[in-house]
């Protein structure tokens, strides 16, 4: 044994090779803080040991090394910069040491090979990787950039352009896709891994394979001249605008790093990646996607544990209702493997919903992303009917009728009459209230909510909602159900519009009452796209939703929230609706709808919808825009927290981020106030508490705010 770690070991093999596994106590590799000591650790030993030759890499694990410990960077990126600066420094130049072994290196790759995984490899002098690899560097989603030589190594390996767009899209790459790229040397079978890189080792020690003038490229500047440098950089800093924006600043980073580092060597080169990879780390956006990241790790989690303790297992389901949500939910629970009976009481509402189901399948023919096989399998999976009776071997049914609770009563009833005596009801209601749905039902311990979020296929979040007599057995099953669905579950208690709604409509009126008070709805829009981040402002999200959809739920809310959500008196929402501009659903609402010459959507502002608000518009603040719709969206995000509607602040921002695309750099909306200081946020609600009570704050939040607590400690 040459070295002994908690999490790698090295062995010397004969033909002195030095096999170097990694092998961590969890499920996977990572490389933390202590991972990083041995590598440094390991080196010593092996630049010691005279017998050997060459060193081999590898992992015992599923998958090589997933990459840094990411729950380490919170408290590690709230260090001074210079602190930052000496950790990275010294975790960069454990890598240097490693590739400055005195003799030819090897990785044998299995599974993923991300972040400081990927940076592992670059480090070795050649790279082999077996089928199941999956490569990359996605610093980036974290809103950080390679910090352990990925920067300097990989553009010298496979070319400025292809690294760049490795590192500012963040994804991994296939085995074959990497080695035409450059980064990989070899593939093969996993069963021959292991072989194939001591046959590869051979050949190096042998001097067959010249690894010193690829360890000699990596280490000396890019090969570029000056046209061929402006022409690739300008290219890229191009298209990182137009992709990332100006909210994302780690694609940037990236590309100024790696342009400048062009004519250094990898001394000068890496001194630009640690301290852009410092900048990075003290950015709000870093912060809020590292909290994104830690949020979708214990939601998942937690829906996981769910999962495990449920006694039902979803084989057969059903969905009454085939509009487009009908076979939205139809669909996804079909390409996953579940045979789906879509039932409704209209032959012509049952084609439309397979014809939902077909349009997104042949979308994804279209983009090379499903197969023959997997579109006849999904529609042979669907089975639409107009027959009560085929729901009898049913394990689960999802009631997806129109939002109407006479009518959602009736069908749950008549549900319960035909299915078995363990079949699990849900409903996908987006604001009725659960517990007053149940009370239609004999059995409520078996029926709770399952909302989908529109479009089915795209939207990741599937709220369940827990009625006062659901059943824990109940909510794991359909947790599980879920999860199966390809979806993320987070499960909330009852109460009207449930998590994302509740906290969308106070938004949707603070909306209502900048219009009333002269703001332009297409500035307000363009504030909330450009500044804010949101995927859609208000004005066109409302036409999106449909004006009648979002007009009943207002009036669902107003009754189940009287207090806070009142209609308010001539609510733009309200006057659009009545004139019967219902948005994109009828081609008119705040906008107006159509195709141009080429058949392309087009979106216009429609001066009916300014005639129909009947105020003459004024310039507003930007500041005071997002003031106005944020600080109720806030509010009753705290409120739902501190009833118990939701059960973390990480659950209520994954929700948001998942359910209503709340913009990623924020982080999700307790990140937002938290990155203001709860303590502004309490000082710019009060500012605007006189324009009613969704302003206003819980005393509960004034605390937080006055002693410095935190909504994620």
């Amino acid at each position: 044994m040459i070295y002994q770690g908690k999490s790698l070991t090295a062995t010397l093999l004969e033909g002195g090779i030095a096999e170097v596994v990694f092998d961590a106590a969890g499920s996977v590799n990572k490389f933390d803080q202590q991972t990083v000591t041995e590598l440094d650790a390991l080196c010593a030993a092996l630049e010691s040991n005279k017998d050997v030759k060459a060193t081999l890499v590898r992992s015992n694990k599923g998958a090589f090394i997933v990459g840094a410990d990411i729950t380490e960077f919170n408290q590690l990126f709230s260090l001074p910069d210079e602190e930052v600066l000496s950790w990275v420094v010294k975790t960069s130049q454990v890598f240097d040491r490693f590739e400055d072994l005195p003799f030819p290196t090897l990785a044998a790759v299995n599974g993923f090979a991300l972040g400081g995984g990927c940076e592992m490899t670059l480090a070795c002098d050649l790279r082999i990787a077996d089928t199941s690899a999956r490569i990359g560097l996605p610093e980036v989603k974290l809103g950080l950039m390679p910090g352990f030589g990925g920067t300097v190594r990989l553009p010298r390996l496979i070319g400025a352009d292809n690294a760049l767009e490795w590192m500012t899209s963040g994804k991994d790459k296939k085995p074959e896709q990497a080695m035409a790229d450059g980064a990989v040397d070899a593939v093969v079978a996993p069963e021959k891994l292991r072989e194939a890189a001591l046959s590869m080792l051979a050949q190096m020690i042998d001097g067959r394979i010249d690894w010193q003038a690829r360890r000699a490229q990596k280490k000396a500047p890019l090969h570029l001249n000056a046209n061929e440098s402006m022409m690739s950089f300008s290219t890229a800093k191009a298209m990182v605008a137009a992709v990332a924006g100006k909210h994302y600043p780690a694609p940037h980073m990236m590309v100024d790093t790696v342009a400048k580092a062009a004519t250094m060597d990898r001394e000068g080169a890496l001194k630009l990646e640690n301290q852009g990879f410092v900048t990075l780390a003290k950015t709000d956006a870093a912060t809020a996607q590292i909290g994104i990241f830690t949020a979708d790790q214990l939601v998942k989690g937690k829906a996981k544990k769910q999962a495990k303790t449920a006694t039902k297992d979803v084989q057969q389901a059903a969905v009454l209702g085939a509009g487009i949500m009908g076979g939205g939910i139809a669909y996804q629970s079909a390409v996953k493997g579940t045979p789906t009976v879509m039932k409704d009481i209209r032959q012509d509402a049952l084609q439309l919903g397979l014809d939902e189901a077909a349009k997104i399948l042949n979308k994804g023919m279209e983009r090379g992303k499903v197969n023959a096989k997997t579109l006849a399998s999904t529609l042979n999976n669907i089975v639409p009917t107009l027959e009560y009776s085929t729901l009898k071997d049913a394990d689960v049914v999802i009631e997806a009728v129109v939002e109407n609770p006479k009518v959602k009563a009736s069908v749950l009833k008549e549900t319960e009459e035909t299915v078995s005596s363990d079949t699990i009801i849900c409903s996908n209601t987006s604001t009725i209230s659960i517990n007053s749905l149940a009370k239609s039902l004999q059995h409520p311990e078996r029926f709770c909510g399952m909302h989908f979020f529109n479009p089915v296929h795209r939207m990741p979040l599937v709220e369940i909602i827990r009625g006062e007599k659901t059943s824990d057995e109940t909510i794991a099953a359909v947790v599980a159900y879920a999860l199966k669905m390809g979806k993320t579950p987070i499960v909330v208690n009852d109460c009207p519009g449930f998590l994302v709604n509740r906290v969308l409509f106070p938004y949707f009126a603070g909306f209502s009452k900048l219009l009333l008070d002269g703001a332009d709805f297409v500035a307000v829009d363009k504030v909330m796209e450009k500044v804010f981040g949101w995927p859609m402002g208000p004005a066109y999200l409302l036409d999106v939703v449909g004006l009648d959809t979002a007009d009943h739920a207002a009036g669902v809310m107003a009754e189940g929230i009287p207090e806070r959500m009142q209609r308010i008196a001539n609510d733009p929402v309200q006057s659009l609706y009545e004139a019967k501009r219902l948005g994109q659903k009828n081609g008119k609402g705040f906008y107006n709808f159509g195709t141009d010459k080429r058949g392309k959507p087009t979106k216009t502002p429609a001066a009916e919808a300014y005639e129909l608000i009947g105020v003459e518009t004024r310039e507003m603040d930007t500041e005071e825009v997002i003031a106005r719709l944020m600080v109720p969206m806030a509010n009753e995000a705290v409120r739902c927290l501190e009833e118990g509607i939701v059960g973390s602040a990480a659950e209520a921002d994954m929700a948001l981020l998942y359910g209503l695309g709340f913009p990623p750099f924020r982080g999700g909306v307790f990140r937002y106030m938290e990155t203001m200081g709860l303590d502004k946020f309490v000082a710019l609600a009060d500012k605007y508490a006189e324009l009613g009570p969704i302003y206003q704050i819980s005393d509960g939040l004034r605390e937080m705010a006055a002693s410095g607590k935190s909504y994620f400690a």
